[in-house]
């Protein structure tokens, strides 16, 4: 909510390009995840590890997913507490600081309980609460189609929009996602269940979700751009709420603060979870929720996320941070996920066609090149 809020407020519709490309990046990859941890019943780390052993760079591996996906993780959990806090604190005028610690307790509660159903569905009420208010003030907005059109089929990057633009491919292509969803699926679809069916209705779930995902992100940010853009106004914690009055008038910023407080408790559950399913899958833990390791290493996460949000100062950088983190992470995951799905002897029958290898290389390529294009310009090689 927050990153393209503030890719509609500064930039208009320019970057919804790379919503669209973010949109069928997802379906790509997680559809590949989804189709390892059906057929295997492997996580993708344990796969990575398991693919990897005996070789020199085996080790490398397991400590590139470590490094890049635990620490990582735990490095941007404070954005995800940061914003259910300014969540609550729009609701209520307490401190930020009190309520990240709040959300965190909250957090660790949830994962405590052991039981994949219980989290899946408090995620998915929250992402439902998240989304309803956003898709109304869309429609009541109706930004011009041939616009939005424009947006999405002819890329640009307006001055100052790089950092936002990879942010952007971050929040939606997620790639600690790649390892939680490889897992994830195996709880939902038991291993006595016939791989073609579950493949199907894996593929169904897949392209529900990441169809809403895209549609609430254009939401967001269609509104952000009617409220903001060009209007010389600066988008901030005190007045992002205002992309929400055409619909819902002085009432708008208690709802934005409700569902502000859905994306960031969402996610800060979801990153921890993912972190403890690819460093114990790396690492040959046991991965199940009530195991003790795998608990440590959520925790971990949670608690770093959760004392640097207690202590920050500059909430929405920090949350732009994070997902622009995770847009410079996406292509070693996506490398390591292409190179698993090419393993004949994990997957047999059902590792990538041409087709798959094609759009997973498109989709590295393109997120090498954001990512070479920021490095390039922080140290001034480029203007």
């Amino acid at each position: 909510m927050t990153t393209a809020s503030i890719a509609g407020a500064g930039f208009g519709y320019a970057l919804l390009w790379t919503l669209l490309f973010s949109v069928i990046a997802t379906a790509v990859l997680q559809e590949m995840s989804a189709r390892l941890g059906l057929v295997t019943r492997r996580g993708l780390s344990q796969a990575i590890r398991e693919t990897f052993a005996g070789r020199w760079y085996g080790p490398l591996a397991v400590f590139l997913v470590v490094a890049a996906v635990g620490f990582g993780n735990a490095a941007y959990e404070a954005g995800n507490i940061t914003g259910a806090a300014l969540g609550l604190q729009g609701l209520s005028g307490i401190p930020s600081g009190i309520w990240a610690l709040a959300v965190g307790l909250s957090s660790g509660a949830l994962l405590l309980s052991g039981r994949y159903s219980l989290i899946e569905h408090v995620l998915v009420a929250l992402v439902l609460l998240m989304s309803t208010v956003f898709l109304l003030t869309f429609l009541m907005v109706r930004p011009p189609l041939e616009t939005l059109v424009a947006g999405m089929l002819q890329p640009s990057l307006p001055e100052g929009s790089l950092l936002t633009a990879i942010a952007l491919i971050g929040t939606t292509v997620v790639p600690y996602n790649l390892f939680l969803h490889s897992s994830a699926v195996q709880e939902k679809w038991r291993e006595d269940l016939p791989i073609a069916a579950s493949l199907r209705a894996a593929r169904v779930d897949t392209g529900l979700s990441i169809g809403l995902g895209g549609l609430i992100t254009l939401a967001i940010m269609s509104t952000a751009a009617a409220a903001f853009f060009g209007s010389g106004a600066q988008v901030s914690a005190a007045n992002i709420a205002q992309q929400l009055e055409p619909l819902l008038g002085p009432a708008a910023r208690y709802f934005f603060a409700a569902g502000l407080f859905a994306a960031g408790l969402s996610s800060a559950v979801a990153a921890p979870l993912a972190a403890a399913y690819a460093v114990c899958g790396a690492l040959g833990w046991e991965r199940e929720l009530s195991s003790l390791r795998f608990r440590m290493v959520w925790l971990l996460v949670l608690a770093s996320g959760t004392f640097f949000a207690v202590i920050g100062t500059s909430p929405l950088a920090a949350i732009l941070f994070a997902q622009a983190a995770n847009g410079l992470l996406l292509p070693v995951c996506a490398v390591f996920l292409l190179l698993v799905m090419n393993r004949s002897q994990q997957l047999g029958d059902y590792r990538n066609g041409i087709a798959s290898n094609v759009l997973g290389a498109f989709v590295v390529l393109v997120t090498l090149g954001l990512g070479g294009l920021k490095l390039l310009k922080v140290f001034g090689l480029v203007g």
